[in-house]
């Protein structure tokens, strides 16, 4: 494992140079000191960053579907007060090494590498993990499968339609994760080029411009060439039974063993007021389910002091 000793980031490197202007809250989230590393998990390295005391409790933060942890990387700060907080790169994305292949035993494999080695089993209280989309999928596995490690899940906007509301949404657009995992990715000239094809799935506006250029800047890296996406074509493997288990979603959240919390955007796309309705009318009518009024799919994007607010209070219950 290689380890970083916690430090201040430099915002110069944090913050790309064609920003929309940074609020101060942001800037100081993003120089709070953080510690950075690699480990190995079934011989792939795994990226972490982690923020606080390692004597606090524990919290495990896991992004979306083409996604990194950096998306957290202005969240974690605002939790690290009384928290200590990883945020991970899931194996083909972001900056951790890639695999020939991404199974369910896997992903939860890293998981738990990745809390086991960064101290957040060593605390008296048992961690919770917080889960963005794609990563909710990844923390209702733990749960099933080591939820005896952990005290709680917070589901954020994972997709739950109604299997004729599903039906629609495969029609009108392209489907989740579908892109040929053997076709390499496009390099562009410049980073300017790259930029431009950064978009958001599904597709929305961002309510603040600075955190779209954040998530651009750092979903992107200089090859030769020019620049291409971090992640790797290889993820896209996992697309094979995905229609299948959306079809279930509404039940395995519903039938997910411990304690659970959903959070959403009001106007998302993907679990909306009727995906609530949906997984109550599946057994879920036990767990708490929070909505986030003007934000969409990706939360962190659209309402980041909000979502950090509503996930405290949730952590001081």
């Amino acid at each position: 494992m290689n380890t970083t000793i916690a430090k201040s980031p430099d915002l110069s490197v944090e913050i790309p140079a064609d920003s929309s202007n940074t609020p101060q809250w942001f800037e100081d989230a993003l120089t709070m000191p953080r510690s950075e590393g690699w480990l190995d998990s079934g011989g792939c390295p795994v990226h972490y960053f982690s923020w606080g005391k390692p004597a606090n409790p524990g919290i495990l933060l896991l992004h979306g579907f083409l996604a990194h942890s950096r998306c957290f990387a202005f969240i974690a700060p605002l939790l690290a007060k009384e928290f200590h907080v990883v945020a991970y790169d899931f194996s083909g994305m972001g900056d951790s090494g890639t695999r020939d292949s991404y199974p369910d035993q896997v992903r939860l494999q890293e998981l738990m590498d990745v809390a086991t080695t960064t101290g957040l089993f060593d605390n008296q209280q048992k961690p919770t993990i917080i889960a963005h989309s794609y990563g909710g999928g990844i923390g209702l596995t733990a749960m099933e499968e080591r939820g005896e490690h952990f005290s709680r899940l917070v589901i954020c906007d994972l997709m739950t339609l109604r299997p004729e509301r599903l039906q629609a949404h495969t029609d009108n657009n392209k489907r989740p994760g579908s892109q040929d995992p053997k076709r390499p990715n496009k390099i562009y000239p410049d980073y300017e080029t790259a930029k431009g094809r950064f978009v958001l799935s599904p597709p929305q506006k961002v309510n603040e411009a600075y955190l779209f250029d954040y998530m651009a800047y750092h979903s992107l890296q200089e090859v030769e060439g020019g620049w291409s996406w971090k992640f790797h074509p290889s993820v896209f493997e996992h697309s094979n039974d995905l229609h299948e288990r959306l079809l279930g979603q509404g039940k395995r959240i519903a039938s997910a063993p411990g304690s659970l919390v959903i959070v959403y955007g009001e106007q998302s796309a993907l679990f909306d007021a009727d995906s609530a309705d949906y997984v109550r009318e599946c057994g879920g009518g036990h767990i708490p389910m929070i909505a986030i009024p003007d934000a969409r799919h990706h939360l962190m994007l659209d309402q980041p002091v909000a979502f950090a607010s509503v996930l405290m209070t949730i952590l001081a219950m």
